[in-house]
């Protein structure tokens, strides 16, 4: 298992990258939000030598402006993973299973070039989601002991506790592995 973070604006821009191998930083949510610390984030994962991923909080509505939007935003580099963080908004509401695929897809389309992936809870998983489409991955968030979710299907990332922040591993025997999956070699 390789080790990753999640960073958000609620994170340093200097967080520690020891013993890292992977980092998703939240680039985008809606049509209208960009993370201020979003180009440092990315130089300090990439400096690190860290494979980076990004992520956009997912609203219901208006799908194909928010894919465009996160795309717009989101660092462009081979190799880059691109995440859809589908899961309750502030106001209570969550985007469907047809948005959610929707959202995925039109991101595949607009970037060819990267991987596009699914970030949901198990509750979601398990309960709200009908599809079982995730692009090409599953990012599972359940806090429990690292690598082992409680779900049956194929996961690749799995963030295991939130404190004292967002800690992941990742389902790939070597960072060599995650960057040849990441780069579709």
């Amino acid at each position: 298992m390789l080790h990753g973070i999640d960073v958000s604006a609620y994170q340093s821009s200097t967080y520690s990258t020891s013993g890292l191998s992977f980092v998703f930083i939240k680039a985008t949510e809606g049509r209208s939000y960009v993370n201020p610390k979003l180009n440092a984030q990315t130089k300090r994962g990439r400096d690190a030598g860290l494979v980076v991923g990004f992520y956009h909080f997912l609203w219901p509505g208006n799908i194909t402006a928010q894919a465009e939007y996160f795309v717009s935003h989101a660092p462009e580099r081979a190799g880059d993973i691109l995440a859809v963080d589908w899961e309750t908004t502030g106001g209570g509401t969550h985007a469907s299973n047809a948005e959610k695929d929707q959202f995925i897809r039109k991101v595949k389309a607009l970037r060819p070039n990267n991987r596009v992936i699914l970030y949901a809870n198990r509750h979601f998983w398990l309960t709200i989601d009908t599809t079982s489409y995730a692009g090409d991955g599953l990012w599972i968030a359940d806090y429990v002991t690292a690598g082992r979710p409680r779900i049956k299907a194929k996961w690749l990332f799995h963030q295991y506790t939130d404190n004292p922040l967002d800690k992941n591993v990742a389902n790939f025997s070597s960072k060599a592995a995650l960057k040849a999956w990441a780069t579709g070699s």
